[in-house]
């Protein structure tokens, strides 16, 4: 399952550099299965993985195994139907998983994580139907988006939130359900709606997250807590521009859009989290670094290119721009595996055994 992870993060990375007009063997022949390849070959496959490890039942793995599959669907050519068939299946067992879940710990953060895995499903039967790219896109962006912000609203235990601002987060989520109701970014006022409903996701993160007290500490905590909040400014960033732009089926304004939030937003939470997540579901230690930070900040710097190229229609400058993105990823994996060398060196000479593998040691949603 990590190596399809894995290799789905490569093929997605080679697929939307061919799409911005880079030449790379192979990669231009599947360009159009970037999104799929991204989505769900490999964050749906590391969420699925996640989700399987905090819930402690093996049937679980399943998902994961079948987007997986999935991705091996797409880079081996296989017919069409395979793909969205194999990653349909997932998400089947991506909401068991959820339902799950909700039976046991009813609460506002595991229904809203249990809606980010039907907003999953409804993009892959969307995409199996030969839906086009941008309804399924708004699907897979609101299983993106409805399932780390679960997450953080878990979170947000330590600060207790009121119920006023559970209220208003749970506003949010119709927002944003409305949206893709009215038919996501491909709609004049389903666009609008969306573009609210993540600008009003991103200003309550801002304002009640953890991160906010946490980013005054030292270390991995400090790390973390960057990414999250410059994560929210590019999703409120998303925001404003899908509620400027209008309808977007394709081109510049919907790579801006688009690319604001899966990689402004989705990929600093996936920086932030990975050294702690990594521990806790793979068994492996992670020694924080302050090179964590160059990736970091390369990943912001090289998306506000892309977008300049975009807002000015400039290829040549988005192209560049979508160059540097996949630098960054690299250099981000580059880190990560620096990091697992240093930590695992030093738990050996300090003979400390790595952490059993439990449901407490994953910050998800099992019962506590």
């Amino acid at each position: 399952m990590m190596f399809a992870g894995a290799l789905a993060l490569l093929a997605g990375m080679g697929t939307g550099l061919a799409r911005l007009g880079w030449q790379l063997p192979g990669a231009g022949e599947r360009a159009a299965d970037h999104g799929a390849l991204m989505v769900c070959g490999f964050l749906g496959t590391l969420i699925g993985m996640e989700r399987a490890a905090a819930l402690g039942r093996s049937w679980g793995f399943a998902g994961p195994l079948l987007s997986g599959l999935g991705v091996l669907a797409v880079v081996l050519r296989l017919p069409q139907w395979v793909s969205p068939l194999a990653m349909t299946a997932a998400g089947l067992c991506l909401l068991a998983m959820s339902a799950a879940v909700i039976a046991a710990q009813p609460a506002l953060f595991t229904a809203t994580m249990g809606a980010g895995a039907i907003a999953w499903l409804g993009g892959n039967l969307a995409w199996l139907a030969g839906r086009p790219g941008y309804e399924v896109a708004s699907w897979w962006i609101a299983f993106l988006l409805l399932t780390i912000a679960g997450e953080r609203l878990e979170m947000t235990r330590f600060t207790r939130p009121s119920a006023a601002s559970q209220r208003l987060f749970a506003c949010v989520l119709v927002a944003l359900a409305a949206g893709l109701l009215a038919g996501g970014f491909g709609s004049p006022v389903g666009s609008w709606i969306l573009g609210l409903a993540l600008v009003g996701l991103a200003g309550w993160l801002a304002q009640y997250d953890v991160a906010r007290r946490t980013v005054a500490q030292a270390g991995l905590t400090r790390f973390t807590a960057m990414c999250l909040l410059t994560g929210y400014a590019w999703l409120g960033i998303g925001g404003v521009m899908a509620m400027l732009a209008g309808p977007v089926y394709g081109g510049f304004r919907y790579d801006a859009i688009v690319h604001a939030v899966l990689l402004g937003f989705v990929f600093a939470m996936i920086f932030g989290h990975a050294p702690i997540i990594m521990p806790a579901v793979l068994r492996v230690p992670v020694s924080f670094r302050r090179r964590f930070y160059v990736h970091l900040i390369l990943l912001h710097a090289s998306l506000a290119l892309r977008l300049i190229g975009d807002v000015a229609e400039l290829g040549g400058v988005r192209a560049w721009g979508g160059l540097l993105n996949v630098t960054a990823v690299l250099v981000f994996l580059g880190n990560t595996a620096a990091a697992v060398r240093a930590g695992s060196k030093a738990a050996q000479q300090a003979g400390a055994p790595l952490p059993p593998l439990t449901a407490a040691a994953v910050p998800v949603e099992r019962n506590r």
